[in-house]
């Protein structure tokens, strides 16, 4: 697509009118759909890109799989699901996805509820993170569970209060519910309906508070999850008194670093669809999202060696999986940590960015162990995901990389959607607008 509107500056699609030669005639939602090109034209620029091509052969090799666990159970795709009761699709796929997705209620707490409006260029990719970090974890948790036409049963018609994983499937629902209003934002723009962004917006500070409150009770309800099983968990992983806090303290320099990364894909691959104020503050705002994260990785391994000293497990590191222990803390939080920190002493974003990386790998190595790795600990084995789950896996998170990337080629993310008569405005210039600025340009 760079290398096409390159050739092609005036096909991409910025704003809501045409050009002033058109007369003011809005774009159509096809044309808005192919960026202004015609189906032939982006068929073409399709195809000629690479990574569209590996998608399609993981999609050719994953959606039969996908379609087998469907048919066939659980068991043909993972194995004995008794002996390993999360696996990838769980491990990975909702308890890893979920934490890497907390910049929605961060980004949009820090802009609306905390007045740091210099973070507004990367509120909406934070917002769109968030949802689409939740909504395939939702899927993930589909594929695990099977039956997804079932789900109204347990939520509305055959409530269990008591059960943890109740609690966190209505605050996930309830927090999807949030983002979803707080991403129609962008959509509404693109789809060129002002009264509905008007009403959204005039709910931001409401809604940024509903998604502090339920993000921190499912974060943490995450980690609670696993105090339903104590003998099972290794125990440098398990805490009675901490487990809630480790995971809700990770997720935050996880959501962080999460949009680091991101933003930085965006801006090297697609540079065609980011503005200047996109780029140029980029670097600024993302030695600011380290410093947040920075603080939040000290906290969380200041919180891990209490959880140590305070359950007297020493003992334990002195094992093979101390020394497993060890590896996740030093690559995902201290090796982070000291990234972090340089890269914001010297104004570096490549270090910073650096940070980021091992710092997602970090938050979900630690999910995996805490859930698939360690899990049953006592049997002395360890799950290794079969094939077929690691396929599936591999299936949906592509699938969450093609609907990201979709978006951020058309909805106004990485950009301010324009009108025709000024830069970036909220509402759309009404007609009789329109006629008198015509009128006093022919003049």
């Amino acid at each position: 697509m760079k290398q096409f509107l390159t050739r092609n500056p005036n096909t991409q699609i910025i704003s809501s009118l045409r050009k002033d030669d058109d007369k003011g005639r809005p774009w159509t939602l096809m044309e808005k759909i192919f960026l202004g090109l015609t189906p032939q034209q982006y068929l073409s620029q399709a195809m000629s890109n690479p990574l569209n091509w590996i998608f399609a052969v993981i999609f050719l090799i994953g959606f039969p799989v996908l379609i087998g666990r469907y048919i066939f159970g659980l068991s043909w795709a993972v194995g004995d699901p008794y002996d390993n009761a999360w696996g990838l699709f769980l491990a990975f796929g909702l308890f890893g996805m979920v934490p890497l997705s907390s910049s929605g209620f961060q980004l949009g707490s820090a802009v609306e509820v905390f007045g740091r409006h210099d973070f507004e260029p990367i509120e909406r990719l934070g917002i769109l993170n968030g949802i689409l970090g939740y909504f395939f974890a939702v899927m993930f948790l589909m594929v695990d569970l099977g039956q997804p036409w079932r789900l109204p049963y347990p939520m509305v018609v055959s409530w269990g209060p008591e059960a943890v994983l109740f609690l966190v499937a209505w605050h996930v629902a309830t927090y999807l519910s949030v983002q979803a209003a707080e991403t129609s934002t962008a959509f509404f723009e693109w789809m060129g309906w002002p009264a509905g962004k008007t009403f959204v917006k005039k709910m931001a500070l409401g809604l940024a508070v509903a998604g502090i409150i339920l993000s921190t009770l499912h974060q943490g309800a995450l980690g609670a999850l696993s105090t339903y099983a104590p003998g099972k968990v290794h125990p440098l992983w398990y805490s009675s008194s901490f487990q809630w806090l480790y995971f809700f303290v990770s997720s935050l320099p996880g959501g962080l670093c999460m949009v680091i990364v991101v933003s930085t894909i965006a801006v090297k691959t697609m540079q065609w669809r980011c503005d200047d104020t996109f780029k140029n503050s980029l670097s600024k705002l993302q030695i600011a999202l380290a410093k947040g994260a920075s603080m939040g990785l000290i906290t969380y391994l200041t919180i891990r060696l209490i959880g140590i000293a305070h359950d007297n497990k020493w003992a334990y590191l002195g094992t093979g999986w101390g020394a497993w222990w060890m590896f996740e803390i030093g690559f995902g939080v201290i090796l982070s940590l000291i990234l972090l920190t340089a890269g914001i002493r010297n104004n570096s974003v490549a270090l910073v960015r650096l940070g980021a990386w091992t710092t997602i790998i970090g938050v979900v190595l630690n999910r995996l162990n805490v859930y698939m790795f360690t899990f049953n600990w006592q049997q002395g084995h360890v799950h290794i995901p079969p094939i077929r789950e690691i396929i599936i896996t591999v299936t949906v998170y592509s699938v969450y990389i093609v609907t990201y990337r979709a978006i951020l080629y058309r909805w106004p993310i990485l950009f301010k959607w324009k009108t025709r008569y000024s830069d970036y405005a909220v509402l759309e210039p009404q007609p009789a607008a329109i006629a008198e600025a015509e009128a006093a340009s022919s003049k």
